[in-house]
């Protein structure tokens, strides 16, 4: 196998894997940028595998089709900014501990989803969807030499909308004035609230968006990859999500760098097989990788980052 071929057969499995992490990642930089923690990505994410998963069953069933994919997404970013909005009212309204919060919604989500498939389809799991996002060349950009093959054959088209996705909202933070409201309440509420921002409703803006993203990052995982929801379908990807997150400095185009470096961990652990070189390597140790990078880059191995100064800190107008 060439080096060529090696590389035809990781980099569009990354690209694939990216996806999901891309957007669940985004989820986050709105939700931390807000100044309120959200480690409850992965359960958001996970419940909206479930709702994904469940919204194109039926789609199916009632003659959707093709489209009954992209109708999930759509569902599963409303379910999962609605799910979003018990992290939200916790923590922002009642001002509990965000990261207890967090939890309290990872546990919530994963219960709930196994509890309504259950009662759904009798079943600890899902139907396999015969319906999901198929993989299509790219008109014109397929046909470059080499650059074409990799990046631009076989490719389904949700990975380029997340990397898309990753730029608008890189725009929104960084060139709207929404998005510097956002970013000063997450900094210094007390000088954003001076200035005539509503710092509770700039920052349940923002854990709602989290909620729709990582909503979305799940149905584009079932859609894309597993093609049903199981009680193993979301396992760790919301932490990935986050630990990408955080390795990209709580900025859009950073997570979107390390959500790409996540998935090709995740390639390499699923091709590795097929690798010479890595054939010899226990199948354990390749998919362990991708949680053991991310365990490192939470460690700050790669890189320290610093947070939003208000991230986690409770506001109510009046008190310093």
């Amino acid at each position: 196998m060439s080096f060529m071929d090696i590389l035809a057969l990781i980099i569009p499995a990354a690209i694939v894997s990216a996806a999901p992490l891309i957007f669940t990642a985004l989820g986050g930089v709105f939700s931390e940028r807000s100044g309120v923690v959200n480690i409850g990505l992965e359960g958001l994410m996970l419940f909206g595998a479930f709702t994904g998963a469940v919204t194109i069953y039926y789609g199916e069933q009632f003659g959707l089709a093709g489209a009954a994919p992209w109708v999930s997404f759509v569902v599963a970013m409303i379910v999962g900014a609605l799910f979003a909005s018990i992290h939200a009212v916790a923590s922002i309204s009642l001002k509990a501990d965000q990261v207890v919060s967090g939890v309290a919604i990872n546990f919530l989500a994963a219960g709930l989803a196994i509890f309504l498939t259950k009662k759904i389809f009798n079943a600890g799991q899902t139907p396999v969807i015969s319906q999901r996002i198929s993989k299509s060349d790219i008109p014109f950009l397929s046909d470059i030499p080499v650059i074409g093959k990799l990046f631009f054959q076989n490719a389904y088209l949700t990975s380029y909308l997340a990397v898309f996705v990753a730029f608008i909202v890189w725009y929104v933070l960084y060139k709207t004035p929404f998005g510097l409201r956002l970013r000063s309440v997450g900094e210094h509420p007390m000088a954003a609230d001076t200035m005539g921002i509503n710092v509770k409703k700039m920052r349940y803006v923002g854990v709602l968006l989290s909620g729709a993203l990582a909503g979305l990052g799940g149905a584009v995982y079932v859609a894309s990859i597993s093609g049903n929801f199981t009680h193993s379908t979301i396992t760790g990807q919301g932490f990935m999500a986050l630990a990408a997150m955080i390795f990209g400095k709580w900025h859009p185009l950073g997570a979107l760098g390390a959500a790409l470096f996540f998935g090709l961990a995740q390639a390499i652990s699923i091709s590795g097989a097929q690798i010479p070189g890595l054939q010899d390597i226990p199948k354990v140790f390749l998919l362990i990788a991708p949680y053991v990078l991310t365990i490192l880059a939470l460690a700050g191995l790669v890189g320290r980052a610093d947070a939003p100064k208000a991230l986690g800190t409770p506001y109510e107008k009046g008190k310093r």
